[in-house]
Parts: structure tokens; C-alpha cells; sequence
């Protein structure tokens, strides 16, 4: 399980009603996800790579420190994780279905970033889709609005 980010996200980003604490929290969630796929097939490419860390310091504005603690602690804990529900409950808890759906679509940004769409990150992108609730049909529309036909 990827323990070392849920703690990271837990000790430094507690649960808020505040809008600005919840979207910055959304932000670090989106991030320890964007990077295990990344991480997904084995295979990081340079423009995966790009993708993730444009996604965490411009999109995502976050510090300089931020980024690359989270980015290392993801990195080190990718080759352990196995299951997700623990962390993604979080999610599935605490943020809006537009975030969530915002989440999906920057995950399929990512599993595209090298112009080939991975079975095993297809996967990925599906069962965290499942993991915080969010429909197919907004699966495929996050797809379609990332991924060309």
C-alpha cells in the first residue's frame, strides 16, 4: 500500500471544510496517483515523466519541496503497492464528483503522455475510476476529452 504518501498527505494536508485546504488536498491526492501511473507499465518515459511533474508543479501549483517529496515517496513505494481502496477512500470521501471526474482526466493525461495507451495503465485508470466512484460514462468522456480516437 502506499503508506509513506497517505501518511505524507495525512500529517500535511489534514482533512478541511476550507475550499482552498480541500483543493490543495485534492492536488496531493491527484499527485501520488498521477505518479503510480507513470509507474504503471514498467516503462517511464521522458514524456511521462514531463506529464507528472507539469501536473504537479504548474497545474497543480505546488512547492518546489512539495513536489519533490511527494515525487520520491511515490517513486519509492510503486514497486510495493498492491491495492489502492486505502488511500482513494480519501478521495472517494472527502471531494466533489466534479474533482473526482478532474482526477480520472489527469490520470488518462499521464497513461497518454507517451502516445500509447498501456493495458495495464487502462486498468489503473479503471479501477481508480471505481475506487472513488465515478461512473463509466464519465470514465469514457475523461478518455475522450484526453485520448484521440
Amino acid at each position: 500500500m502506499l503508506n509513506k504518501i497517505k501518511n505524507f498527505f495525512e500529517a500535511n494536508f489534514s482533512i478541511s471544510e476550507q475550499p482552498d485546504n480541500q483543493a490543495h488536498q485534492l492536488k496531493l491526492a491527484t499527485a501520488a496517483l498521477l505518479i503510480e501511473m507513470m509507474m504503471q507499465d514498467d516503462d517511464v518515459h521522458e514524456a511521462e515523466q514531463r506529464a507528472v511533474k507539469n501536473s504537479l508543479g504548474e497545474k497543480f501549483n505546488l512547492t518546489g519541496a512539495e513536489t519533490e517529496a511527494l515525487y520520491e515517496l511515490a517513486r519509492q513505494e510503486s514497486k510495493n503497492a498492491t491495492d489502492y481502496h486505502q488511500f482513494t477512500s480519501l478521495i472517494a470521501k472527502h471531494f466533489s464528483q466534479p474533482q473526482k471526474i478532474k482526477i480520472i482526466e489527469y490520470l488518462w493525461q499521464v497513461a497518454y503522455a507517451d502516445k500509447v495507451l498501456d493495458r495495464y495503465e487502462e486498468h489503473m485508470v479503471r479501477r481508480i475510476a471505481d475506487l472513488i466512484h465515478v461512473s463509466h460514462k464519465d470514465f469514457i468522456q475523461a478518455k475522450h476529452r484526453v485520448v484521440p480516437d
